[in-house]
């Protein structure tokens, strides 16, 4: 069995149950969102701040962020794998797979703590 150094999932399976479970946080997260903009018309940002001062929402939020990075990593893993292969880019496939999840991977490791400093204001 061939195992991959950015390969940070166990099995198959896991990726497969990591991104429904990702896929339903961000549905309920953004079903929410969608259902309060719509009770609350004409929304202004004092509703809005309110909303996202409150910790429960800051710590849905969080999931949301956490769901959103693992949903993408395994994303971008599965592209990589699926396509940045030696039969379509020749002998250094493997150069540029690492690379291309290594930006990624900084990517949303730097969305991820921006979106934290932005929820909880640090």
């Amino acid at each position: 069995m061939v195992t991959n150094v950015t390969n940070l999932s166990r099995s198959g399976l896991y990726d497969w149950m990591a991104q429904r479970v990702s896929a339903v946080v961000l549905a309920a997260y953004f079903i929410f969102l969608i259902g309060y903009m719509v009770f609350h018309p004409g929304l202004s940002y004092a509703q809005w701040h309110g909303l996202f001062a409150h910790n429960g929402m800051r710590i849905f939020s969080l999931l949301a962020l956490v769901a959103l990075g693992a949903h993408a990593w395994v994303g971008m893993w599965t592209i990589a794998t699926d396509y940045l292969t030696p039969m379509a880019l020749g002998k250094s496939a493997t150069a540029v797979r690492f690379l291309f999840q290594a930006v990624c991977g900084v990517l949303m490791f730097a969305y991820f703590v921006w979106g934290v400093q932005i929820l909880w204001g640090i």
